[in-house]
């Protein structure tokens, strides 16, 4: 598998989704399924990779909604981060906020928030700052990537701190 392909897809997924919802009332998951359709037509991913990407941004978009403050804003975003908005490079901020945001209500109201998601080696993340379960060693990561084994202890489950 192409690692490179599944980060592209990654932000190429939160841009329709970013667009979808942005354009009309539709929900995340809603618009999760029409970026989803988009992409389908226009790339040569696999259903498989295609549903294993959605489910990163899913994620992600879903912890983000979970760490944002009643009033998302920039700064929110930077304490979700844990490092200075200003050093993200070619990630769309404004989209990220907007559907991170959007996303917090709609878990609001199904009140889901209390959930921790897990992180592994492998899995393709937006940006954000990781904790290493086994070890406790941070990992940082700026523009959309693949989640390395932890460089301390080579552990590969991890969360977002």
């Amino acid at each position: 598998m192409n690692k490179n392909k599944l980060i592209n897809a990654y932000s190429d997924l939160m841009a329709h989704i970013y667009e979808a919802m942005d354009d009309t009332l539709h929900s995340f998951a809603d618009a999760l399924d029409i970026a989803k359709e988009k992409i389908s037509k226009v790339s040569d991913l696999s259903n498989e990779e295609l549903d294993r990407v959605s489910g990163f941004v899913k994620r992600d978009v879903e912890q983000a909604a979970q760490g944002l403050s009643e009033k998302a804003d920039k700064h929110s975003l930077a304490e979700w981060f844990k490092f200075d908005i200003e050093l993200i490079e070619n990630f769309t901020l404004d989209a990220f906020l907007s559907i991170a945001d959007k996303t917090r209500i709609e878990l609001a109201k199904l009140e889901q928030l209390a959930q921790k998601h897990t992180y592994h080696s492998g899995d393709i993340t937006g940006p954000g700052t990781f904790i290493c379960d086994a070890c406790g060693k941070e990992i940082a990561f700026k523009t959309p990537s693949e989640i390395p084994a932890c460089p301390a202890c080579h552990a590969d489950t991890f969360i977002r701190i």
